[in-house]
């Protein structure tokens, strides 16, 4: 009762501003005015305001919403996880045929030289050395 009564007194509002804006000789402007003056009326003359109304204070219509707004968000955090899967395959050269073999199968780095005792075991730089001395740097 309330929401059509604030709609009402919103449309009359409206569509006085709209009699002075034509008043005043601005027509477009006054025709504008007037066409949203009367969404609020039509809306209370369909029954939407009702609908919005009860919507709008029920607990279940609020939870309704919020697992739209869970849903959309698993929806894009998703699609989101493709995007980014996808450009990692183009940049990796995934855009090819891809191979029988699966990848857990294929052969392991062997370790070609050992570290010796005063240097870590990540942290052997003897290819890079001989790369860059060929290319004399």
């Amino acid at each position: 009762m309330l929401a059509e009564t604030i709609c009402s007194a919103v449309s009359a509002a409206g569509l006085g501003i709209a009699a002075i804006s034509a008043y005043r000789k601005r027509f477009l402007s006054a025709a504008r005015i007037a066409a949203y003056a009367l969404v609020p009326l039509g809306l209370v003359m369909t029954g939407a305001v009702d609908w919005i109304a009860d919507t709008a204070f029920s607990p279940v219509a609020w939870a309704g919403f919020g697992m739209l707004g869970v849903a959309w968000l698993l929806f894009m955090s998703t699609r989101a996880v493709e995007r980014r899967r996808a450009g990692r395959e183009a940049a990796a050269g995934g855009a090819g045929p891809r191979g029988v073999v699966p990848a857990a199968s294929a052969p392991s780095r062997a370790v070609t030289a050992k570290p010796q005792a005063g240097q870590p075991a990540g942290e052997d730089f003897s290819d890079i050395e001989a790369i860059l001395k060929k290319h004399g740097i």
